[in-house]
């Protein structure tokens, strides 16, 4: 059996942060496992620019980010294994992983950090009628074929879903030579940022129809078309709105799912909401000495926060395996989402262990505008911040100080919230 004091699992933007942080933290024994055949992630097929702007001041492409983090992990002479799949995790951190080379393989860890990144929903879980014919894919499958693999899905295209990589495949299809004739949304408002709309549809006269779905794909062995209808409050399709599109292709952008079938396996509480890990202050989950970050945790918009996050991640992790669980006198304080705000991550803060600046990242339900994002302690309103739109694509963040709930005595419960102007 091989041993090390962190395995990372998962080597993309999430995992290898969490990895260099760790490592800079004073942690020398650190594993990276990574399924695919290269570091990176889902950043390698992801070329267009707007990422690290936050992180490195400056506008990079997918891949060009992931090298900056691949070029610190080979710099701090992290190991790492590709081509390996990890099948189980324990309780007590022991991993079940497989590859070519050394077949079927324990490790033993003293502490573990998720990045598994997340997956796309499938067309299942859509329920849209008809056959199965060719040329219906997922917008991040058109997205690897289009620019790792130099394939064409199809020539005339739908979009259903207007989630970021929807938007970004409708302008990168158009620049391909492909006409994109419509980018339905079944709900009132689209999930992607406000620039990929502007840049990605406006600048391209793509048309995006909210509150419409797809109720029929037509075609027996390649898709011939197919049928858009409008939707009432109960996304239900209102009879007579139906339209009818000639496209060769559909592509299906429907959101993005933490990929968390470990975590489940080890027993690990889970968010409803997120469908990620429930975690405290320093990222760890009710498992003792399991960390997670990244997409695995909550679907971020933003690569930049996600290694934010994991290297909050890493250094929490590092500082497990150095200190040892640090008791804390005080109590785990928990976080309410309400009133427009539908998570938090993180769900519980403990004072006593938290750093002097505590992030908490939040997503709302709707479209707010000229409203607060406020916290109340105890019922006492301490933030109050001017937000002039607030919408579900695009998450929210308040900062907590140690400073702050230290002065507020017993605290029963920190609440979030939206308020009106």
């Amino acid at each position: 059996m091989l041993h090390y004091d962190i395995v990372i699992i998962g080597g993309g933007p999430a995992g290898l942060a969490a990895a260099v942080s760790a490592k800079q933290s004073g942690v020398e024994s650190i594993l990276v496992l990574e399924r695919d055949k290269e570091l990176g992630g889902i950043l390698n097929q992801c070329i267009h620019n707007g990422f690290g702007l936050h992180t490195f001041k400056e506008e990079l492409t997918g891949p060009e980010y992931a090298q900056r983090f691949i070029d610190q992990l080979l710099e701090e002479k992290i190991e790492y294994k590709l081509h390996t799949m990890v099948m189980d995790i324990t309780s007590d951190k022991v991993i079940t992983a497989m590859n070519r080379e050394e077949g079927l393989f324990e490790i033993e860890a003293k502490t573990v950090i998720l990045a598994m990144g997340c997956r796309e929903r499938s067309r299942g879980a859509l329920n849209i009628p008809g056959y199965r014919p060719a040329g219906v894919f997922s917008a991040g499958t058109a997205q690897r074929l289009v620019n790792m693999e130099g394939y064409m899905p199809g020539r005339e295209v739908v979009i259903l879903g207007s989630g970021d990589i929807g938007l970004i495949m409708a302008r990168r299809m158009t620049l391909e030579g492909a006409k994109v004739k419509v980018v339905a949304e079944l709900l009132p408002y689209s999930g992607g940022l406000k620039r990929n709309i502007v840049q990605c549809l406006d600048d391209f006269d793509i048309p995006l129809k909210l509150s419409h779905t797809v109720i029929a794909v037509e075609g027996k062995e390649r898709v011939e078309g197919i049928t858009l209808a409008q939707v009432d409050a109960n996304r239900r399709p209102i009879p007579g709105t139906e339209e009818h599109y000639k496209c060769d292709t559909l592509l299906l952008s429907c959101g993005l799912i933490p990929e968390n079938e470990l975590s489940r396996g080890l027993g690990i509480d889970m968010d409803m909401v997120t469908s990620g890990p429930i975690v405290n202050e320093s990222l760890e989950t009710n498992v003792e000495g399991i960390f997670a970050c990244g997409n695995v945790l909550h679907v971020h918009d933003l690569v930049d926060f996600v290694s934010e996050e994991a290297v909050a991640a890493g250094r929490n992790a590092a500082k497990f395996v150095l200190e040892g669980k640090k008791e804390a006198t005080s109590k785990d304080i928990p976080l309410v989402a309400t009133e427009g705000a539908r998570y938090t991550v993180p769900k519980t803060i403990n004072v006593d262990r938290m750093e002097e600046k505590q992030i908490v990242r939040f997503r709302v339900g709707d479209v707010y505008k000229n409203c607060y994002s406020s916290v109340y302690i105890n019922g006492e309103r301490v933030l109050h911040k001017k937000r002039i739109i607030m919408a579900p694509g695009e998450m929210e963040e308040v900062i907590l100080t140690k400073e702050l709930l230290s002065s507020k005595g017993d605290i029963q419960e920190i609440v979030v919230k939206v308020e009106e102007a």
